[in-house]
Protein backbone atom coordinates (compact mmCIF):
# COMPACT_ATOMS: atom_id res chain seq x y z
CA UNK A 1 0.00 0.00 0.00
CA UNK A 2 1.52 3.30 -1.00
CA UNK A 3 0.99 6.49 0.93
CA UNK A 4 -1.02 9.06 -0.91
CA UNK A 5 0.75 12.37 -1.31
CA UNK A 6 -0.83 15.73 -0.64
CA UNK A 7 -1.55 17.58 -3.81
CA UNK A 8 -1.05 21.31 -3.71
CA UNK A 9 -3.79 22.84 -5.80
CA UNK A 10 -4.98 26.41 -6.10
CA UNK A 11 -8.00 25.45 -3.99
CA UNK A 12 -5.84 24.18 -1.10
CA UNK A 13 -3.65 27.29 -1.25
CA UNK A 14 -6.78 29.47 -1.16
CA UNK A 15 -8.27 27.49 1.74
CA UNK A 16 -5.01 27.65 3.72
CA UNK A 17 -4.78 31.40 3.08
CA UNK A 18 -8.33 31.96 4.29
CA UNK A 19 -7.72 29.89 7.43
CA UNK A 20 -4.47 31.75 8.19
CA UNK A 21 -6.14 35.13 7.67
CA UNK A 22 -9.03 34.09 9.92
CA UNK A 23 -6.61 32.95 12.63
CA UNK A 24 -4.68 36.22 12.33
CA UNK A 25 -7.85 38.33 12.66
CA UNK A 26 -9.10 36.27 15.62
CA UNK A 27 -5.78 36.69 17.38
CA UNK A 28 -5.76 40.44 16.61
CA UNK A 29 -9.28 40.87 18.04
CA UNK A 30 -8.33 38.81 21.09
CA UNK A 31 -5.24 40.97 21.67
CA UNK A 32 -6.99 44.34 21.21
CA UNK A 33 -10.69 43.77 22.02
CA UNK A 34 -11.53 47.28 23.28
CA UNK A 35 -13.00 49.77 20.80
CA UNK A 36 -11.10 52.45 22.75
CA UNK A 37 -7.73 50.95 21.77
CA UNK A 38 -6.24 52.53 18.62
CA UNK A 39 -4.85 49.10 17.68
CA UNK A 40 -8.34 47.58 17.67
CA UNK A 41 -8.96 46.02 14.23
CA UNK A 42 -12.23 47.86 13.71
CA UNK A 43 -10.64 51.26 14.39
CA UNK A 44 -7.72 50.45 12.09
CA UNK A 45 -10.14 49.32 9.38
CA UNK A 46 -12.25 52.47 9.87
CA UNK A 47 -9.16 54.67 9.42
CA UNK A 48 -8.47 52.85 6.14
CA UNK A 49 -12.08 53.33 5.05
CA UNK A 50 -12.75 49.58 5.00
CA UNK A 51 -15.56 49.32 7.56
CA UNK A 52 -17.82 51.59 9.61
CA UNK A 53 -17.41 52.31 13.31
CA UNK A 54 -19.41 54.21 15.90
CA UNK A 55 -18.10 57.73 15.23
CA UNK A 56 -18.55 58.84 18.83
CA UNK A 57 -16.25 55.98 19.81
CA UNK A 58 -13.79 57.13 17.15
CA UNK A 59 -13.51 60.53 18.86
CA UNK A 60 -12.47 58.83 22.10
CA UNK A 61 -10.15 56.33 20.44
CA UNK A 62 -8.31 59.12 18.61
CA UNK A 63 -6.98 60.39 21.97
CA UNK A 64 -4.78 57.30 22.30
CA UNK A 65 -3.77 57.21 18.66
CA UNK A 66 -0.33 58.57 17.82
CA UNK A 67 -0.13 62.21 16.79
CA UNK A 68 0.90 61.61 13.15
CA UNK A 69 -1.79 58.95 12.75
CA UNK A 70 -4.68 61.01 14.09
CA UNK A 71 -3.53 64.22 12.39
CA UNK A 72 -3.61 62.46 9.04
CA UNK A 73 -7.32 61.74 9.60
CA UNK A 74 -8.16 65.44 9.38
CA UNK A 75 -5.29 67.44 7.89
CA UNK A 76 -5.76 68.50 4.31
CA UNK A 77 -9.49 67.76 4.25
CA UNK A 78 -12.15 70.29 3.33
CA UNK A 79 -15.18 70.82 5.57
CA UNK A 80 -17.25 68.52 3.34
CA UNK A 81 -14.57 65.83 3.51
CA UNK A 82 -14.48 66.14 7.31
CA UNK A 83 -18.26 65.68 7.38
CA UNK A 84 -17.91 62.63 5.13
CA UNK A 85 -15.26 61.09 7.41
CA UNK A 86 -16.66 62.05 10.83
CA UNK A 87 -20.41 62.35 10.24
CA UNK A 88 -20.78 66.04 11.07
CA UNK A 89 -18.83 69.02 12.32
CA UNK A 90 -19.78 71.76 14.75
CA UNK A 91 -18.94 75.41 14.15
CA UNK A 92 -17.46 77.56 16.89
CA UNK A 93 -20.82 79.30 17.31
CA UNK A 94 -22.54 75.93 17.82
CA UNK A 95 -19.89 74.64 20.24
CA UNK A 96 -20.36 74.65 23.99
CA UNK A 97 -19.53 77.75 26.04
CA UNK A 98 -16.54 75.85 27.46
CA UNK A 99 -15.01 75.22 24.01
CA UNK A 100 -15.75 78.78 22.94
CA UNK A 101 -13.96 80.06 26.04
CA UNK A 102 -10.98 77.78 25.40
CA UNK A 103 -10.78 79.07 21.84
CA UNK A 104 -11.09 82.73 22.87
CA UNK A 105 -8.28 82.33 25.42
CA UNK A 106 -5.93 80.46 23.08
CA UNK A 107 -3.31 81.34 20.53
CA UNK A 108 -5.79 80.19 17.88
CA UNK A 109 -8.22 83.06 18.46
CA UNK A 110 -9.05 84.71 15.15
CA UNK A 111 -8.53 81.55 13.10
CA UNK A 112 -11.40 79.59 11.56
CA UNK A 113 -12.07 76.40 13.50
CA UNK A 114 -14.51 73.51 13.44
CA UNK A 115 -15.14 70.79 15.99
CA UNK A 116 -15.43 67.15 14.99
CA UNK A 117 -18.96 66.19 15.97
CA UNK A 118 -19.62 67.36 19.56
CA UNK A 119 -16.17 66.25 20.67
CA UNK A 120 -13.20 68.09 22.08
CA UNK A 121 -11.32 67.75 18.77
CA UNK A 122 -10.90 71.18 17.20
CA UNK A 123 -9.78 71.47 13.60
CA UNK A 124 -8.03 74.66 12.51
CA UNK A 125 -8.99 75.53 8.95
CA UNK A 126 -6.65 77.40 6.64
CA UNK A 127 -7.57 78.24 3.05
CA UNK A 128 -10.59 75.95 3.29
CA UNK A 129 -8.61 72.91 4.45
CA UNK A 130 -7.85 71.43 7.84
CA UNK A 131 -4.33 72.41 8.85
CA UNK A 132 -4.18 71.37 12.48
CA UNK A 133 -6.00 69.01 14.82
CA UNK A 134 -6.11 70.15 18.45
CA UNK A 135 -7.39 68.25 21.47
CA UNK A 136 -9.14 70.85 23.66
CA UNK A 137 -8.77 70.00 27.33
CA UNK A 138 -7.95 71.66 30.59
CA UNK A 139 -8.20 75.27 29.47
Amino acid sequence: MSAQRWKITPATVLLASILLMGAFLALWYATYPSWADPKNPQYVAWKLGICPMNLDHVMETMVGDGVPNRNSLANGRTENELVEKFGYVTTLEQASAYYQSCYNNSYLKGQQVLFLRNSNWMVVMKNGRASKLVLVKGC
